[in-house]
């Protein structure tokens, strides 16, 4: 008898994410008409070969912080957790479902069933070219969804549903709008690399 496939992909932590690097903002209320402002923090360690866990938390409270798995396809990884693109592509997708589901709550939408189908075209040189010389290079050529629903309301307002939610949901904001952004690199307790989109 084959052994069970171990496979893992989160659980509840204990603890918040270790951050040495920056403080973590508290999460306060907003007050109209400012929005509100809320942070997701994650601090993540690589293990053997591939795998790496990290713990991922929101600022707002009653959000509980996770522990995740992440790992890759053999033969440089050992298949025991979902790989980061995974998780990437599943946010995108679920962000944009959280807000098509509490817009139709909030405004009374009737629908029947509401599904989400995505594809996401990457493309890199990892694992051929650089043998051959090349640096590593990677990037993200496309993000397509479909909103499927099934409803019998006036089409007019499930388009303002989709709308409504395309424009609330933060996941697709990221990806349609430069965003500002920064990296650093501490090698040894120095640092060694500070780069930022205002550079």
């Amino acid at each position: 008898m084959s052994a069970e496939k171990f496979y893992r992909v989160g659980e509840l932590s204990s603890e918040q994410p270790a951050k040495t690097q920056y403080e973590s903002t508290k999460f306060t209320k907003a007050r109209h008409p400012e929005p509100y402002r809320f942070e997701v923090n994650l601090s993540a360690e690589a293990g053997n070969m591939q795998s790496k866990t990290g713990v991922v938390s929101v600022n707002i409270p009653g959000f509980s912080p996770v522990k995740l798995y992440c790992d890759e396809q053999p033969p440089v990884g050992e298949d025991t957790a979902p790989p980061p693109l995974a998780f990437f592509a599943a946010g995108i997708g679920f962000c944009l479902m959280t807000h098509l589901t509490d817009i139709l709550t909030a405004r009374k939408i009737q629908v029947d069933s509401l599904k989400l189908e995505q594809r996401i075209v990457f493309a890199t040189n990892l694992g051929h070219m650089r043998e051959h010389g090349y640096m590593t290079d990677g990037r993200c050529d496309m993000v397509e969804t479909h909103v499927i629903i099934e409803s019998p309301e006036p089409e007019e307002n499930i388009k303002d549903l989709l709308n409504e939610a395309e424009n609330g949901c933060m996941a697709h904001y990221a990806l349609r709008n430069p965003i500002p952004w920064s990296t650093r690199l501490v090698y040894n307790g120095k640092e060694a690399i500070n780069r930022s989109s205002e550079d």
